[in-house]
């Protein structure tokens, strides 16, 4: 296998430890991937419960609606950044589509929508601040992860992978987002063992118990509960509102944050400075998290962007991209590592990256894009029977390299 490199492109990447890993990308130079959808759906407590703690009660708003809005330019083209492809394909689980090529979620305590104009650049609205707030908006863009050129990464992998430079050409501005830690690692323990849609509805409920912050396009907006909030639901009331045993893993994982000498919060950011094993082992000592769930926490929200979250989905693209030797073989934790540093070892250290437009491209509301040749047969029989109206959005604004 080829590895890549980026030597001479201009992609920052933020101080970090010389130490080393196994793997390392040196060495050779997320998505979270969509969980089984065989449960059966479920009503998470109709959503909501009746009662919350009093102290989340007083302190959410009346609902309203935002009637004028102030769109601002983000200076970030479609190639750069290409909305459809970066929120509903499983990195978060808390932005809504609120619009034609509009999506709207909260970024730390702001509530932002963002959307495609004419050319394909995106816009940016701030809802509950001014379009001039220099804080919300550098919040946005680090949310974004905007110091990372997308754009040179994937003509680096493309000089070497052909089939990464085709998907490319049409899959371009699938960005990886940079997270807050500890939102994204709540989401994550929800996603063990889940679909999409119901991973969706207990996010929705978790978010609920934080502040409100307004409503866009029919959907409630929340900022992500604080520790505090966090610690005052049970593993009781999870249980009735339909979370089962993730409920017991959420509790668990809230307590051995708030025991941390310096707060669980700042003790999830402070990864970010280690090492990708270091930062896995660290974090599987938390309840319910394991090496998957520990590698897209890193990817998405500790700069760990070599981190490759193996599941059964990323282990059939190993086996038929990088690895057909395993093909047939049954996954385990050892084959798991060999996928990971097969990936390290062909994209070096944005593998995940790489892996994230991979993943992408299997899912079957992006296949749209892909020209017949590169879907599998069981997509291009879909794609014959049924377009959804975002499938005709994403065709329609497409922009190729």
């Amino acid at each position: 296998m080829h590895s890549v490199s980026l030597r001479g492109i201009e992609v920052m990447k933020r101080r970090r430890s010389t130490s080393s890993s196994s793997l390392s990308p040196s060495s050779n130079s997320n998505l979270s991937s969509l969980p089984p959808t065989h449960s059966k759906p479920i009503s998470i407590s109709a959503c909501y419960p009746s009662k919350k703690p009093k102290s989340i009660v007083a302190s959410l708003k009346a609902s309203s609606q935002f009637d004028t809005v102030n769109w601002a330019p983000l200076n970030l083209p479609q190639e750069e950044l290409f909305l459809p492809l970066t929120f509903p394909t499983g990195q978060t689980f808390r932005w809504k589509r609120t619009g034609p090529l509009q999506y709207t979620g909260v970024v730390a305590s702001h509530l932002v929508s963002l959307k495609h104009v004419e050319n394909g650049d995106v816009s940016y609205c701030l809802h509950n601040a001014d379009s001039a707030n220099d804080a919300a908006t550098t919040a946005l863009l680090d949310f974004l992860n905007a110091s990372v050129s997308l754009t040179d990464i994937w003509k680096a992998f493309s000089a070497s992978d052909a089939r990464f430079a085709e998907l490319a050409r049409h899959l371009c501005g699938a960005r990886v987002l940079r997270q807050d830690p500890l939102e994204c690692l709540i989401q994550f323990l929800c996603s063990s063992n889940n679909n999409i849609q119901r991973i969706t509805k207990m996010v929705d409920y978790i978010s609920s118990l934080g502040n409100y912050l307004g409503t866009v396009g029919g959907f409630k907006f929340h900022a992500f509960p604080t520790m505090e909030q966090l610690s005052l639901i049970s593993e009781e009331e999870l249980r009735k509102a339909g979370f089962g045993y993730r409920a017991k893993y959420i509790v668990g994982t809230v307590n051995a944050l708030q025991s941390k000498p310096d707060g669980g919060e700042d003790w999830l950011k402070s990864l970010r400075v280690l090492d990708l094993q270091e930062v896995i082992d660290a974090l599987c000592t938390l309840p319910g998290v394991g090496p998957k769930v520990a590698a897209c926490i890193s990817l998405f929200s500790l700069d760990q962007h070599h981190a490759i979250p193996v599941d059964t989905h990323v282990w059939r693209i190993a086996t038929k991209y990088l690895l057909p030797e395993l093909a047939g073989s049954r996954l385990t934790p050892k084959l798991s590592s060999r996928v990971a540093e097969a990936f390290v070892s062909r994209y070096g250290k944005y593998a995940g990256w790489a892996q994230t437009l991979m993943f992408i491209a299997e899912l079957p509301a992006q296949k749209v894009l892909l020209p017949s040749q590169l879907r599998t047969i069981k997509q291009r029989k879909h794609t014959m029977e049924e377009h959804s109206e975002i499938e005709v959005e994403l065709k329609k604004h497409r922009v190729q390299y």
